[in-house]
């Protein structure tokens, strides 16, 4: 257990790493995009899915770390199992179709706990991304009102 626990903490320190260069990337693209999100609505959706991928992307690169620990520790026979498996966990859904054996049970909470800390991450910057985009397209409008 008590391997576990330090494995699970060292890759949700990995992970943090990845989520940082995965966020870093989705805020590069949206400050060089940004005079987007005050042109036309289409355009601020544009950046705005872009940033999603991008965040989607770093997601699933943590995902596939964690897939690929339980293969090495021989939890699971192929990766596509491993990977669904790894999802499951990081999304927090806990479906429980695909178990993990004993031995190796506490990976499967602590990749959770990852999953949810890492996504909540995600869900701030798309936050921001929203709230600018919104002001934007809102904005202009409410001008307009208040000058007639």
């Amino acid at each position: 257990m008590l391997f576990d626990l330090l494995l699970g903490t060292a890759i949700t320190a990995l992970c943090l790493v990845l989520q940082s260069v995965a966020l870093v990337a989705a805020l590069r693209y949206y400050v060089r995009r940004e005079g987007e999100i005050h042109s036309t609505f289409l355009r601020a959706e544009k950046v705005i899915i872009g940033l999603v991928v991008i965040l989607i992307l770093g997601s699933l690169a943590q995902m596939t770390i964690w897939a690929l620990v339980f293969l090495v520790l021989g939890e699971f026979d192929t990766f596509e199992i491993a990977l669904y498996h790894s999802a499951v966990n990081f999304a927090t859904l806990g479906y429980g179709d695909v178990v993990m054996s004993y031995q190796h049970r506490m990976l499967g909470p602590l990749e959770a706990i990852n999953g949810a800390l890492m996504l909540g991450v995600s869900t701030a910057a798309l936050a921001r991304a929203f709230t600018t985009a919104i002001r934007e397209q809102v904005q202009p409008e409410r001008q307009q009102d208040l000058n007639q």
